[in-house]
């Protein structure tokens, strides 16, 4: 039992220190998402939003349309503001921020003190003369002693939760450009195909008349129409492929209804004429990779949470209960009415549970936090090495494909054309060569559509967001290498 002074300044305690704590920065609607669009904004260059509400949801819907007007034909960089602006998967995973600023938001309030009030004698005349009113207050000292350790857990795990956001804004951002190009290399090597399929149905008819004079078999005629036939196939297959790899960026781009209209160019940019020097990308990856900054953060809140199972291993549930106690007596006609107050403290006592089994959990927790950031250390190390060495080889081989294979085949073929028609090479070496020739340019298509690949995977690789789901580009891969050797 304590005095009445003693009482009162053990209610007004949450309230001192409620006057402490502030939930401003996390109470906006927008709260921590600047933080992400300037983090994003540097390795993208792009405006990404987040849309809550219909008049937000209008604008970004003009401007998705503008964009698409003004292009008749999407290039990379506006492929991937389109998807920035109008990716709904992308508006969930800032959802998700929200939730976490909110839940910061709620770690800056005391918990609600609980109060009960009750009365004896209520109805029993012969106990209405001593009715007594009791009342009780309850509020969790615990919980005021551990505040600013919670309160520190739940803004780490809230900066963890700007740089998910982040981290999922720059995987659009990746996806969308690996998407355009597998998209553009798809329709680039439709289009040889196609001019592969012109040629092809010359030499058929070449073939047919030849037989009809004799000059040629009937199955030397047999194999020509058949190569035409399987090249019909291959070129059916790769538009396929480009069309499913066009839809791959639709739904990146969150597209649907009049807005799928777009058109794609039909060839990738020509090859730079050289490639970009990085020296230094293993220091640029672990100074700016944005996924270890967040593993870094994850450390240091399951450390704050060691902590905090260690405050408390001893008592888990602390509560203080303060109230008062009015009696009523009614003696000679006279009622005389007493109020005392009283306070109870009720606490579990730790004879069974220790708090050793959280306490190893919590120190199991922090050791793996610690060995899967170092983990990511060396795999951030390690992809950035990977990508720019995939960025550097890919220039050499496209390279290589454009300055040697295929002026070489090309060569090749003028060369039998000449002969051809000085009666020297039969028609058989002609066609051959033809068809080594379409063979050799596929493959640089291919080549070409690699390197851009590579190109687009060295940002991810610097600052992070390179993870990706199954797409259609390993599809478009596939069918890219069949068409370029098979049947053929």
């Amino acid at each position: 039992m304590i005095g009445l002074k003693k009482l009162t300044t053990v209610l007004a305690f949450p309230l001192v220190l409620s006057g402490c704590v502030t939930g401003t920065e996390y109470s906006g609607k927008e709260a921590g998402f600047t933080t992400v669009s300037n983090k994003t904004a540097i390795a993208t260059a792009k405006q990404t939003v987040w849309i809550q509400n219909q008049s937000q949801a209008r604008s970004a819907s003009a401007q998705v349309k503008s964009l698409l007007v003004q292009k008749k034909s999407l290039d990379v960089e506006t492929a991937v503001q389109i998807a920035l602006l109008n990716n709904k998967g992308l508006q969930a995973a800032y959802a998700d921020l929200g939730d976490s600023a909110a839940d910061a938001w709620q770690s800056t309030m005391f918990i609600n003190p609980t109060v009960s009030i009750g009365t004896t004698g209520m109805g029993t005349p012969e106990l209405e003369a001593f009715k007594t009113i009791e009342g009780m207050i309850t509020t969790n000292i615990l919980a005021l002693a551990t505040k600013n350790r919670d309160i520190a857990i739940a803004d780490t795990r809230f900066s963890q939760a700007q740089l998910t956001a982040a981290v999922r804004t720059l995987q659009v951002a990746a996806d969308t450009r690996r998407a355009w190009i597998g998209a553009v290399a798809a329709w680039e090597s439709v289009g040889q195909l196609q001019r592969a399929q012109a040629a092809a149905d010359a030499a058929s008819e070449l073939a047919e008349k030849l037989g009809e004079t004799g000059a040629m078999t009937k199955g030397a005629q047999a194999r020509e129409h058949v190569f035409v036939a399987e090249l019909a196939g291959e070129t059916a297959k790769a538009r396929l492929a480009a069309r499913l790899a066009k839809e791959e960026l639709t739904r990146l781009m969150g597209l649907w209804g009049s807005d799928l209209d777009y058109q794609v160019p039909n060839s990738l940019p020509s090859l730079p004429k050289s490639v970009v020097k990085r020296d230094t990308i293993e220091a640029e990856a672990l100074r700016n990779r944005i996924d270890l900054q967040v593993a870094k953060l994850e450390l240091e809140a399951t450390a704050r949470s060691y902590g905090l199972t260690e405050a408390t291993r001893y008592v888990t549930d602390l509560e203080i209960l303060t109230g008062f106690e009015t009696e009523r007596e009614i003696e000679d006609d006279e009622k005389k009415t007493r109020t005392t107050a009283q306070v109870e403290l009720e606490f579990v006592i730790p004879i069974f549970d220790t708090g050793k089994a959280r306490m190893r959990k919590a120190e199991v927790a922090y050791m793996r936090a610690a060995n899967q950031l170092a983990e990511k250390a060396v795999n951030v190390r390690s992809e950035a090495r990977s990508a720019y060495e995939a960025y550097r080889s890919n220039y050499d081989i496209a390279r290589h494909y454009r300055n040697n294979v295929v002026p070489l085949r090309t060569k090749v073929e003028e060369q039998s054309l000449l002969t051809y028609n000085g009666m020297i090479t039969n028609t058989f070496e002609l066609l051959t060569d033809t068809r080594d020739k379409i063979n050799s340019i596929l493959l640089s298509v291919n080549a070409k559509r690699d390197f851009w690949l590579a190109e687009a995977n060295l940002a991810p690789a610097i600052y992070g967001g390179g993870a990706s789901n199954a797409s259609a580009e390993t599809e478009v891969a596939a069918a890219f290498e069949s068409s370029g050797s098979g049947g053929h």
